[in-house]
């Protein structure tokens, strides 16, 4: 068997696998951490400043977005640019990866709301 195949058919055949080794628990443990598919989803409308997603992100403290900021960054998700306007400053955007992520999210909203209710 080819590697393309094997690695196929690896992804189509789940194998005992701790959850810290899978990477889609880790993106969804990222994901799932508070405020990081808002502060994603406000990138999405184009750059802002950390003051504007402040004031979009209610409840917020600074420290907390500025780490968020810093998580995203690290994994590719937004770009840091510097604007050369007055007052002089930074914007945060999305990068092509981060707007992948987004399109990916926004299905999960699509999504129908029988799927959201847990059921008993």
């Amino acid at each position: 068997m080819t590697k393309p195949a094997m690695a196929e058919a690896s992804l189509q055949m789940p194998a005992p696998r701790r959850p810290d080794l899978c990477p889609v628990e880790d993106w969804l443990a990222f994901l799932g951490h508070r405020w990081n598919a808002l502060v994603l989803w406000h990138l999405s409308t184009g750059a802002r400043r950390h003051g504007e997603l402040m004031g979009r992100l209610p409840g917020i403290t600074a420290k907390v977005l500025s780490e968020r900021i810093a998580g995203l960054m690290q994994r590719g998700l937004i770009e840091r640019d510097a604007v050369s306007t007055f007052p002089r400053g930074v914007v945060y955007a999305l990068s092509d990866g981060g707007r992948q992520l987004v399109a990916i999210l926004d299905r999960f909203e699509a999504l129908p709301s029988s799927f959201r209710e847990p059921r008993h």
